[in-house]
């Protein structure tokens, strides 16, 4: 009887679906043209993104034109000469046009299932990770942010990880007490010394994640100032291990960064 009610179910679902393409067909989450499915991109659009496979970063996720530009363990020079909190870092996309399209209307434009074609890549790149990992935790926003926009676009990003992962949410695992500036015109340094103190864990969670193997979910790895914080807070509680998982990963610009190769050399 379960089994019939469950095809039964899933029929009338499909049927639904089908109803409703008629009468408003699916249209690309990022150029609103129309589409065969819904939560996908048309083909314009889909070649606008741009997955990061390897050669990249083993600890920033940063992707590299070759693997000569990485160490013995599989880290860039950057990260060799200043290694960041976090164990391994892996992102969906390289942060350009097509990624910013998708990401930007998840945050400030109520596109909430962006999330979801997002979370298919992010899946992907992060399969390593996800594998061993025992919590993901998104990084937090203020409640006066969190009121203002109505949800937190990592949280989201989080949720939909794990559907397709299995890998449980800790939602409130962090806050964020103070509201801090918007860090996209700050410098490294400037976005180090605003992010200080800025994360925390909640008392009540501080047990629950101990001992625990955590990857940390936000929509955009640039400098890691906030990754940063929200590492070092989880593993002053006691995590065994941070990872971060990141829908979008910003490239460097190579003549502003002297700790990383000279691609104008033989």
């Amino acid at each position: 009887m379960t089994l019939l009610t469950g095809r039964f179910g899933r029929a009338i679902r499909a049927t639904g679906r089908f109803a409703l393409d008629l009468v408003l067909p699916p249209t690309c989450s990022s150029c609103g043209e129309e589409v065969d499915q819904p939560h996908s991109l048309c083909p314009a659009c889909f070649v606008r993104m741009h997955p990061i496979g390897e050669p990249r970063c083993d600890q920033c996720g940063v992707p590299l034109p070759a693997s000569t530009h990485l160490g013995r363990d599989a880290r860039c020079v950057s990260c060799e000469l200043h290694p960041p909190p976090w164990s391994k870092a892996r992102a969906a996309y390289v942060y350009d046009e097509g990624s910013r399209d998708l990401i930007l209307s998840l945050k400030y434009a109520d596109r909430t299932q962006n999330a979801i074609i997002l979370a298919r890549q992010m899946n992907r790149a992060g399969r390593d990770i996800l594998e061993r990992a025992d919590w993901l935790i998104p990084v937090p926003v203020h409640w006066r942010r969190l009121l203002e926009r109505k949800y937190n676009q990592a949280a989201l990003l989080a949720r939909a990880v794990s559907r397709l992962s299995s890998v449980p949410v800790f939602v409130d695992a962090l806050q964020r007490p103070r509201a801090t500036s918007r860090l996209a015109s700050f410098s490294a340094e400037e976005r180090a010394k605003e992010m200080q103190d800025a994360i925390r864990i909640r008392p009540r969670n501080a047990e629950t994640i101990r001992g625990k193997r955590v990857v940390l979910v936000d929509d955009i790895l640039t400098t890691g100032s906030t990754a940063a914080a929200c590492t070092q807070a989880l593993l002053s509680a006691g995590v065994e291990t941070v990872c971060l998982l990141a829908a979008a990963r910003t490239t460097p610009d190579t003549h502003d960064d002297i700790s990383r190769p000279d691609l104008s050399e033989d």
